[in-house]
């Protein structure tokens, strides 16, 4: 019996807009760090100087230096552009495969406000300084709470609507949506374990080696399940409709998901390779991170070979453009990712500027276009009418894609660069650039040409605003669009015939607990032992916990976004050791909540900052890194020497360590030291402002600045060399 009912479009164009709204001011917040890493301290006499002078100016200003507007890029453009290509994508595709409207609106109105909520939060509290310290994850907990509960919204309502379906069979791209949603759950849930000190400030329970490994068993699969496989299902509606032709293997997408959906979840520790994780846990992520090749470009493969008989159109279609680019990018970062998990590969390129141009032809190549050509392929569609303008999306699609080519290139010749530099020794055996500011000097015209790049992109997003404005001028929403199917009707004989992965397919709950369990196997090899076995994590026992000043300094630093240009791990390379001193031990990491080793150097490392300088170095330093550093790209941070330090949490905040096992209970400290912790601050404030007064600077021992010398000359002092000792 055939039934009618009506897709809900509204819906779609809620969540397709705020992408377009999103995308264009993650863009542009991007745009502004890259102009202001390469324009900082410009001299007044450059030619150049008034143009960049906007960018620069906002770099002075408190709330938008480089290290808070970073994370406010990347969370606008994952969770806020691409988050919402996600959602316009599966609630249009979930309805036409499953022949059934979304099973509520009213959830689906509470999922759409409910995030940008989230994202509206996110871009208030980043330039703020609430910040947890971990990339990708940096939003304080008040914030995941509300993720989570979202998400959940979001999860009733996508298997409510598979479970009233009228399609018996559940095609290749539901697959990848399920699979994502109880994926990030586990992810969401698992890495945002922390331990609220106030509203607006948490630490995050895991410490140190077993932070990392959780961070980046998140950080890595948050590219995986996040970015990816919502994206691969996106590809396996849209691509077939836009070409008018089938999947081109429906054995290789079997292939692609379940291979997929378990080895990525293992790949989590290549981005820890040559740190103090474990070596068998980093060999673990190399040898899973290789094996993925394989599904990648199954995918990467069957996406093209659709398109096989249409390249004719492809030639003419602004969409099927969009879509080849974004596919091939897919590939190049599918291939490059595992290619960056072999040891000699990593020595190589981490820490370096060819990380940065690798995520972006994920971010820019593969999430961009493709949501690019979904635009141009649904808002026509949704609104009854024809794209207004074919040259101009072809326009945007060569701009785009000039801007992808002026983007990464630079910066993997950069990162070429600045690895050869780092590790360049003379035939005397001494380091040819031991300033590590020599190589960013090096490498400024790649940033310039990177700025280059991300202009002409967002130019091309510009012009799709306006050819998605006039074509909506030119149509009428059609918010609930007339459909019919017969009804769905269990048929037994079905059931147990055919091809036994129909048994699955026809199966939704069955396939989310197949998934959650091939998904947290990965998780649980890498993470359990590492929990638990002691001398994974051997201790050492000269590492004594922050004094109350030092961890108020820490927290500073945090705040100020500081980890996004500096690491803190020192790997066991002569280059590195001869640079910047003894490489880092597992042990020495054991009270580090959250861990600060980094994923980038645009500045030195600072693990071991201690004894290098004095305390008037750092004060001079912090506020004006050129007069210390000439040439450094380093912002000023003025208001360090404004602001008063807040000395009313931390009483608090050592009675948080103490709950997560940090032992202020013990020598040097004492039972009841949280009672005596201000006491302690004010007295080595004191003495740091004492010492200060004997090169003549006259300080006040209540700035926040004081908090964040003491931090700073502690780095790595608690290791003598010669003398560590294991317990």
């Amino acid at each position: 019996m055939t039934e009618r009912f009506q897709y809900d479009n509204r819906i779609v164009k809620n969540f397709l807009f705020v992408t377009i709204l999103w995308g264009i001011v993650g863009m542009l917040v991007g745009l502004i760090i890259a102009v202001q890493m390469v324009a900082q301290n410009t001299p007044p006499d450059a030619w150049y100087f008034w143009i960049v002078r906007p960018f620069t100016w906002l770099g002075e200003l408190e709330w938008t230096k480089f290290g808070r507007l970073r994370p406010l890029h990347t969370n606008a453009v994952i969770f806020a552009f691409v988050g919402n290509a996600i959602f316009a994508g599966v609630y249009y595709s979930l309805q036409r495969l499953l022949k059934a409207r979304m099973f509520s609106d009213a959830l689906g109105r509470i999922h759409f406000w409910g995030w940008q909520l989230i994202i509206v939060l996110a871009a208030v509290t980043l330039p703020l300084g609430m910040t947890t310290g971990k990339e990708y994850a940096e939003l304080e907990w008040p914030i995941d709470i509300l993720i989570t509960l979202v998400w959940v919204v979001f999860g009733i309502n996508m298997f409510g609507t598979i479970l009233k379906r009228r399609e018996r069979h559940l095609y290749v791209a539901i697959w990848f949506y399920i699979a994502t949603w109880v994926t990030v759950a586990m992810l969401h849930i698992t890495n945002s374990i922390e331990l609220p000190i106030s509203l607006t400030k948490s630490y995050s329970w895991y410490a140190g080696v077993q932070d990392a490994l959780v961070q980046w068993w998140y950080g890595h699969n948050a590219v995986a399940f996040f970015l990816t496989t919502p994206f691969l299902g996106l590809m396996y509606y849209f691509m077939p409709k836009a070409a008018n032709r089938p999947v081109y293997s429906y054995k290789l997408s079997i292939i692609h998901f379940w291979a997929l959906i378990f080895l990525y979840i293992w790949a989590g520790p290549h981005h820890l390779l040559y740190s103090a994780l474990p070596d068998w846990a980093q060999s673990l992520g190399t040898v899973f991170s290789i094996m993925l090749i394989a599904p990648s470009w199954g995918g990467m493969l069957n996406g093209l070979l659709t398109l096989r008989g249409a390249w004719d159109r492809v030639r003419e279609d602004p969409v099927l453009k969009f879509m080849v680019v974004a596919v091939t990018c897919y590939g190049m970062a599918t291939l490059e990712g595992p290619l960056l998990s072999l040891k000699s590969w990593n020595a190589m390129a981490h820490f370096t500027d060819w990380i940065i141009a690798h995520v972006h032809i994920g971010g820019i190549g593969w999430n961009g276009m493709l949501t690019f050509g979904i635009v141009y392929w649904m808002v026509p569609r949704l609104f009854g009418t024809k794209l207004y303008s074919t040259k101009l999306a072809n326009a945007h699609f060569w701009l785009g894609t000039l801007g992808i080519v002026f983007y990464a290139i630079p910066l993997y010749l950069a990162g070429f660069w600045q690895s050869g530099m780092w590790k360049q020794f003379t035939p005397d055996g001494y380091l040819v650039y031991k300033n590590f500011l020599d190589t960013v000097m090096e490498i400024k015209p790649a940033y310039w040409l990177r700025a280059l790049g991300g202009l002409l992109y967002l130019s091309g997003a510009f012009i799709m605003v306006y050819n998605v404005v006039k074509t909506v001028k030119s149509g009428k929403l059609i918010a609930n669009e007339d459909a019919e199917a017969p009804a769905l009707e269990k048929v037994a004989a079905e059931e147990g015939g055919g091809h036994w992965h129909r048994w699955i397919e026809r199966r939704p709950i069955q396939m989310l607990v197949i998934s959650l369990v091939l998904v947290a196997i990965g998780g649980l090899f890498e993470m359990v032992p590492t929990f638990l076995v002691k001398s994974n994590i051997p201790t050492i026992s000269s590492v004594k916990p922050y004094t109350p000043l030092e961890l108020q300094g820490r927290d500073i630093y945090v705040r100020e976004g500081c980890y996004t240009c500096h690491s803190q791990m020192v790997r066991p390379f002569r280059s590195e050791t001869e640079r910047y001193g003894e490489y880092a031990k597992a042990g020495e990491f054991v009270y580090d909540h959250p861990f600060q080793w980094g994923s980038r150097r645009t500045g030195p490392d600072l693990l071991r900052e201690g004894g290098k300088y004095g305390h008037s170095w750092h004060y001079y330093h912090m506020y004006d890194p050129t007069s210390m550093s000439p040439g450094s790209l380093m912002p000023p941070y003025t208001h360090l020497y404004e602001h008063d330090l807040d000395t009313t949490t931390t009483k608090k905040k050592i009675e948080a360590m103490l709950t997560m096992g940090v032992p202020y209970d013990k020598e040097p400290y004492s039972p009841g030291f949280s009672d005596r912790a201000n006491a302690h601050l004010m007295q080595q404030s004191d003495a740091i402002v004492a010492g200060l007064k004997k090169d003549n600077i006259d300080a006040d021992c209540n700035k926040e600045i004081i908090a964040l010398i003491a931090y700073l000359p502690r780095l790595g002092t608690d290791i003598q060399v010669k003398e560590v000792t294991q317990r």
